[in-house]
């Protein structure tokens, strides 16, 4: 049986489609409920009431049936704003469709997301106020690797233990492993220090402390290049968002310039 109740809710508009000839329906992530997909009939009609709340990239307080399966239902909104810099934006607007990707596919449906929900929020947040995209979309991607069941081990020599020797990551070992241990995989990334530095950084920052840290546009495509790695060995997904991105670093050489991101951490080491 279908269980549903008229509740208030915070929550993100991850993507709407049309449906039918004149009514939509819009995936919207909340902050109690998951993500819930609600049908809205008419909203393709002129002068339909709720038409800002349900724009992309759209956060706001909503009222509604919210049904336990199936379609639910807005009522209203009490207040809704959008992150203006990312709608305008095409590369914004790319990494945040991206991170929506991740959660669509990471969380079931109707299953609260915890404190994900408000790390998610902040991730568009950091993005829109003009924080590097890519870099804030690493941490995403970096955090999240647990909640598709890899859990690489970031800190310490998996093999030792150690935290004092220089690293390198391993698939094989699935972490890192120290100077000491480096003759155990050949395959192993052969990354620099600087970019392992980051990627250890982005397992355990706190999107919420975010205050000063300078990326060079070099580590951050090695950085991309690690990541992607994990993620198609381990994870195995093939998103069309992130296809986009990829294609981005491609064709486009115009890309936005590297701005400042800041983290509650600011020495990296230098590679030898």
């Amino acid at each position: 049986m279908v269980e549903h109740r008229f509740a208030d809710f915070s929550g993100l508009v991850m993507y709407r489609k049309n449906y039918k000839e004149k009514d939509m329906l819009v995936k919207i992530l909340t902050d109690r409920f998951g993500k819930k997909m609600f049908y809205l009939r008419g909203a393709n009609r002129p002068k339909f009431r709720l038409s800002a709340a349900i724009l992309p990239f759209t956060r706001a307080e909503y009222g509604g049936d919210v049904r336990s399966d199936g379609l639910s239902f807005l009522n209203n909104v009490k207040s809704a704003s959008q992150f203006q810099t990312i709608s305008n934006d095409l590369f914004l607007n790319a990494y945040a469709t991206y991170i929506f990707s991740l959660v669509d596919v990471g969380f079931p449906d109707s299953e609260p997301l915890g404190s994900w929900y408000q790390k998610i929020e902040q991730a568009m947040v950091l993005i829109d106020e003009g924080f590097d995209a890519a870099m804030i979309t690493h941490i995403i991607e970096v955090q999240m690797l647990q909640i598709f069941g890899v859990q690489p081990q970031l800190q310490v020599c998996t093999v030792c233990g150690r935290s004092d020797l220089p690293f390198d990551f391993s698939e094989s070992y699935g972490g890192l492993l120290c100077q000491q241990h480096w003759h155990l995989d050949h395959n192993r990334f052969h990354a620099s220090q600087r970019a392992l530095y980051y990627l250890r950084l982005f397992s355990v920052i706190d999107l919420f402390k975010i205050q000063s840290v300078n990326v060079k546009s070099a580590t951050q495509m090695e950085l991309k290049t690690m990541i992607d790695r994990i993620y198609q060995d381990t994870v195995g997904l093939s998103l069309k968002s992130k296809q986009f991105i990829d294609k981005m670093y491609q064709f486009d050489s115009q890309l936005p310039p590297l701005k400042k991101m800041s983290s509650e951490i600011d020495n990296t080491p230098k590679d030898d």
